[in-house]
């Protein structure tokens, strides 16, 4: 124990690679993406896709915060370690609560407390750890002192919210998340977050994208059930979901391998703007939108397994806006990732997104097994087309002088 705390940050090298105490800690991220789809699964409705929206912003900063800890310094070693293993601790705890967070009525408030309680326990070791690590970089250490100065500030509305609950904590969980947020970006404008190792830090982010698609296939799972007979229906609305995974998998590397390219060739500001921008802004939709995705897909499973009517029945507007609507914000996130990465977003790359919700009201009134296929085809045509169009060259890639300006 005397070691852990004598112990100095070992600050990361440019060649620097994600950890596997850093893979570990990303599961524990899974588990509440899985607890946020449960909670919007057991309560499908328009209030309940903005409650899981907001709840997926609080485990995004608290991922996010700590892999740009991790980009700073190793978080597998001494000190840091320790503390990011309370850390993860507090996730599990809010994790496990999220379910009840928006319950009304006796008891309720508990779950809100917790989650809150837990959510700033998590804030207050990035922070101190990430001061510790900054040491010897004076302009890290104005960031995080401006960043902690904002940060405070959002857990008030976040206490307030979870004591009043119901309409007033929408509110002010969203008022909270705007202040906390605003404060990174105050800081960053003022004095900039420093990209150490660029390898890393995109590493660290599509292996949390490449986790989270998980999510869609077990969500194929969530909506069969254990004890229902599989039948035709659904093993071919499982194959569709695979196929459409495999489509948002790939569509995304293509974008990842030139993104990590162009960070790379850049350095100093500019760099760590790319960092901010493409991975810390716009992976989010990314992520979101495969968490309703996998929503959509339970919730076709569960109405193929359970209905005897054999799909034939129209999808509702939950499944159907969860299933193209989330499809919509994946692929926004993809083109705004490679508008700040490689700063040239193709006209397909910025239709698609439009394109997946003028399907939306088609897939409303389909059976629920002819929506998922019709968007499944959607994305096997975007695909192919962005294959052929563009052999030969990345995604987005030009040449241009700037990517290399310093």
């Amino acid at each position: 124990m005397g070691r852990i705390f004598r112990s100095r940050p070992v600050v990361t090298a440019e060649t620097h690679r994600t950890t596997l105490f850093e893979i570990f800690f990303d599961l524990v991220f899974v588990f509440g993406f899985i607890r946020v789809t449960e909670f919007m699964i057991a309560r499908p409705a328009p209030v309940t896709l903005v409650q899981g929206f907001i709840v997926l912003l609080l485990l995004w900063n608290s991922w996010l915060v700590y892999s740009w800890l991790g980009n700073q310094a190793r978080i597998d070693v001494g000190l840091i370690r320790a503390g990011v293993t309370v850390g993860m601790a507090a996730v599990f705890l809010a994790a496990l609560v999220i379910p009840d967070v928006w319950e009304s009525g006796p008891g309720a408030l508990g779950p809100r407390l917790i989650l809150v309680m837990a959510y700033i326990v998590v804030r207050v070791i990035h922070l101190v750890l990430y001061h510790w690590a900054a040491v010897g970089s004076p302009r890290l250490l104005r960031t995080i002192r401006v960043y902690a100065l904002t940060t405070p500030l959002s857990w008030v509305p976040l206490v307030l919210g979870a004591v009043f609950g119901g309409t007033a904590q929408i509110l002010l969980w969203t008022a909270a998340l705007v202040v906390d947020m605003g404060g990174g970006v105050v800081a960053s404008v003022l004095s900039g977050w420093p990209v150490r190792s660029p390898g890393h830090f995109t590493e660290r982010h599509s292996l949390v994208v490449i986790i989270a698609l998980g999510e869609s296939l077990i969500s194929v799972g969530t909506g069969v059930g254990a004890e229902m007979m599989i039948r035709g229906p659904v093993l071919v609305a499982a194959l569709l979901t695979l196929a459409a995974t495999v489509c948002l998998y790939w569509l995304y590397a293509r974008s990842a391998a030139a993104a990590r390219q162009a960070l790379t060739m850049n350095f100093g500001l500019r760099r760590d703007q790319v960092a901010a921008n493409a991975y810390t802004v716009a992976h989010f939709p990314l992520i979101a939108g495969i968490i309703y995705l996998a929503l959509g897909v339970e919730q076709v499973l569960a109405g193929l397994a359970h209905d005897e009517s054999h799909g034939t029945d129209a999808l509702n507007w939950i499944p159907a806006v969860a299933l193209f609507g989330g499809t919509a914000l994946y692929l926004a996130g993809r083109a705004t990732f490679l508008s700040f990465s490689v700063r040239s977003v193709r006209p397909w790359q910025f239709l698609a997104p439009g394109v997946a919700l003028l399907l939306l009201p088609a897939g409303r009134y389909l059976p629920g097994l002819t929506a998922l296929g019709l968007l499944t085809t959607f994305l096997v045509v975007l695909v192919s087309y962005e294959a052929v169009a563009g052999r030969g060259r990345g995604p987005g890639a030009r040449s241009d002088p700037e990517l290399t300006a310093r």
